[in-house]
């Protein structure tokens, strides 16, 4: 059996409910969905989905970071936007911060995200 060990960074948000992090399983990373917190305030950052973004992206480097990986290391993500109209506000923060590095994606519509946030991503990394 394999095994699954946890991942804890005050670098991101803490999470807010029965979840980590992230979970880590032999050389793989798996997020828990990001969203638009500070992690030293814990309050949802103002703005737009633009600047959701760049908080959510700040926060997934965290946790790969402390998970002994980071952005070029994903393979895949997944976005959850509360509304699609904004799907080009996000994608070109999300591409800024993978630059070159272009992982395998799924957008989708999500209605009623964690305290009232524009954007949610999660992502799959190699160690």
């Amino acid at each position: 059996m394999a095994k699954i060990d946890t991942v804890h960074t005050d670098g991101a948000p803490k999470a807010i409910g029965p979840y980590a992090q992230a979970t880590i399983v032999g050389n793989l990373v798996y997020t828990a969905g990001q969203i638009a917190i500070d992690p030293k305030t814990g309050e949802v950052i103002s703005g737009g989905v633009a600047e959701q973004t760049t908080q959510v992206m700040k926060n997934l480097a965290a946790v790969l970071e402390a998970a002994g990986s980071n952005l070029s290391q994903v393979a895949k993500t997944t976005v959850f936007l509360a509304d699609m109209s904004e799907f080009a506000a996000m994608n070109e923060v999300y591409g800024q911060a993978f630059g070159s590095h272009r992982p395998a994606r799924s957008t989708v519509a999500a209605l009623g995200l964690p305290r009232g946030v524009r954007v949610e991503i999660e992502c799959v990394a190699v160690r």
